[in-house]
């Protein structure tokens, strides 16, 4: 069985790299082989889903590669799987001949194969491996448009934020073996021993939230929707986005452990839902509210792993992929046909593209958490686990919800508003629009959104109950009726008042819409606080190097310069001298020339020499480079060392 699980992460990875390598040679056949790749191994992620296999392989001393489905797994991978099944099958029509297809569907494919060994690891290692493929082929696909500098920056803001954020979990490596786990077996991280026990579940809530875009990493979303549709509908539904998630899913023993931990997890997951949520309602960029609201449905799933919800956050997750996934695409499509994403401009747009209008409506509802829409149940589940904690996290996630259902009614409301006069006037911001959808749109349009409305069904009182022991928590909490009378109540209020108050100005100062709509300015927050710093003290340090390191380097090889040549000095002297006595007789002179030549002139010549090439010696460690300096020094304390250890 093992060769099921080695087969579910070698297809994707190894058909990628080769898709990837061969770039627009491959461009007519990428597509076909991408899909064909795509649907091959959703067929194997349903086999391991069923037949749950497991393996390791040695792969440091004392340390083992392991990968293994169970319960939680199994519904990532197929997940995983099927929703990078519909982006390429919607990709193949959306980009044309003269792109690089067989680079963009090689990296989507190797990073579905490393969120597949995300998932799937069982260890530290594997996952940290997986965890940096996944980083950096996100950055690739985001600046997928790399000829564009704007869409390279927005790839470095959203590498770099996660980057930042992925060094907790080389922390927690730390840690780990610190604390005595050599093994770094995920399941043995919770035994570590106080103190480091807390640096290791401090580093991997770091690293879940940045991955995440929880508070306060949220703002590299935004950035990354830089990237083409499909990309964005792959990354910021069930892969990259959700890893966070789904770690702090797996780990909830770890976070259990430390008792701060999960109250921690759950808050932030709390305010990051609220808080994004208003950062949605505020925006008019149709996929920067998709994000935002990414961020905030993200949010419930951090909010179920801090609360203890590991079957409802499962849910939540899987409900929000389809969801989500399908939304894009359709955004997507709409940009394809109009060139513009701005939601003013896309007035009537679900009616002119009714199978388009069709499938966004039911998404858009499904995202507004409406009954009986799969979102609905999922939250309930969600805020079922956060009131069996605290109620104020019930009262936080319940608002929440109710802010989810207004920018979700808000998108839908401009897309199925009637045509305005001029229509063509706001098409065509961003690129020329085509006026027409793919043929490969539909397909994976429709089965995404009947999986968003029906995916539901896991909430339902017997799924859920298979699911909670599925997962391994079968005294999860269930939302009781009124529980669910309330939510769909707030629901219902919600989508009602935003669709009432869509035509008309929103009563809030403009200061509060410019800082909601700037994704409460954490990006200049980050810049401020962290970027700024940073690079004063590189130019600081750039300042010490040139002047004080690299000046005294300057110095030493001048002053062998200028040895050499007083030694040049000195020897043209002494020549002079010995040609003088030579003159006087020639006898002497034979023999005075052949002591010069032979011994004089040339041991002079040797330290003329010796002093120009000790010049030349002294200026090749200058490099500028400052890591190269500690690397001399380093040298030069081991010849110490080495020199009073031979001495002794």
């Amino acid at each position: 069985m093992s060769a099921v699980i080695w087969l579910l992460i070698s297809l994707p990875l190894g058909a990628g790299a080769v898709l990837g390598v061969t770039g627009t040679r491959c461009n007519r056949l990428a597509p076909a082989l991408g899909v064909a790749v795509a649907v091959a191994t959703l067929g194997v992620a349903v086999a391991a889903a069923v037949t749950r296999p497991q393996s390791s392989a040695p792969l440091f001393a004392g340390m083992r590669a392991g990968l293994a489905v169970d319960g939680l797994s199994a519904f990532m991978v197929v997940t995983v799987a099927a929703v990078t099944t519909a982006v390429l099958a919607f990709a193949a029509g959306e980009f044309g001949p003269d792109e690089n297809r067989g680079r963009l569907f090689g990296l989507m494919l190797v990073f579905s194969g490393a969120m597949l060994v995300t998932v799937t690891a069982t260890t530290l290692p594997l996952l940290l491996m997986a965890w940096e493929v996944m980083g950096a082929t996100s950055w690739a696909l985001i600046g997928y448009w790399w000829r564009r500098p704007e869409r390279v920056r927005a790839a470095d803001t959203a590498f770099l934020t996660t980057r930042t954020a992925d060094l907790g979990l080389y922390l927690a490596a730390g840690a780990a073996v610190a604390g005595g786990a050599g093994s770094l077996d995920l399941r043995a991280l919770p035994d570590a021993p106080s103190p480091w026990l807390h640096v290791i579940t401090g580093g991997v809530v770091v690293a879940a939230l940045g991955k995440s875009a929880q508070l306060p990493f949220s703002f590299w979303l935004s950035r990354a929707m830089q990237g083409p549709s499909p990309v964005s509908a792959l990354l910021h539904s069930a892969t990259m986005v959700a890893a966070g998630a789904y770690l702090l899913l797996r780990l909830h023993p770890l976070l259990a452990a430390t008792g701060w931990a999960g109250p921690l997890v759950a808050w932030t997951g709390a305010v990051t839902a609220l808080f994004l949520g208003v950062v949605a309602v505020a925006q008019r960029d149709l996929k920067q509210l998709l994000a935002a609201s990414t961020s905030s449905q993200l949010g419930f799933m951090v909010l179920a792993a801090g609360s203890g919800g590991i079957a409802a956050g499962t849910t939540q997750l899987v409900a929000h992929a389809a969801t989500k996934s399908g939304l894009f695409l359709a955004a997507g499509a709409w940009l394809t046909a109009l060139g513009t994403k701005h939601l003013p401009a896309l007035r009537g747009a679900a009616r002119t593209y009714r199978l388009l209008g069709t499938a966004f409506t039911v998404g858009a509802l499904t995202l507004a958490g409406l009954p009986p829409l799969s979102l609905w149940a999922a939250k309930d589940e969600v805020l079922a686990s956060a009131y069996a904690e605290s109620t104020g996290l019930y009262a936080v996630g319940l608002a929440a919800a109710a802010v989810a259902a207004v920018y979700s009614i808000k998108a839908l409301w401009y897309v199925t508003q009637p045509l305005p006069d001029d229509p063509e006037a706001g098409y065509d911001t961003e690129r020329d629009g085509t006026r027409r959808t793919a043929r490969t749109t539909p397909a994976p349009l429709l089965v995404l959104t009947f999986a968003a409305a029906v995916l539901g069904v896991l909430a339902l009182p017997g799924p859920a109950s298979w699911l909670k022991r599925l997962v391994g928590a079968p005294d999860e909490p269930s939302p009781k009726p009124w529980e669910v009378g309330l939510s769909a109540g707030v629901a219902f209020a919600a989508a009602g008042l935003a669709w009432w108050w869509a035509s008309r100005p929103a009563p809030v100062p403009r200061p509060a819409v410019r800082w909601a709509r700037g994704w409460l300015h954490l990006e200049r927050a980050a810049h401020t606080v962290v970027v700024r710093p940073v690079l004063g003290l590189a130019r600081a340090l750039a300042v010490f190097d040139d002047r004080v390191v690299d000046g005294a380097v300057r110095q030493v090889a001048r002053g062998g310069l200028a040895t050499a040549r007083i030694a040049g000095r000195v020897d043209d002297g002494i020549d002079a001298a010995v040609r003088q006595t030579a003159r006087g007789g020639l006898a002497g002179a034979r023999l005075a020339g052949r002591v010069d030549d032979g011994g004089i002139d040339a041991a002079v010549d040797a330290v003329a020499a010796g002093a120009r090439g000790l010049g030349r010696a002294a200026r090749r460690p200058q490099t500028g480079l400052l890591h190269q300096y500690y690397a001399q020094a380093a040298l030069g304390f081991a010849v110490l060392v080495l020199i009073v250890l031979l001495v002794r």
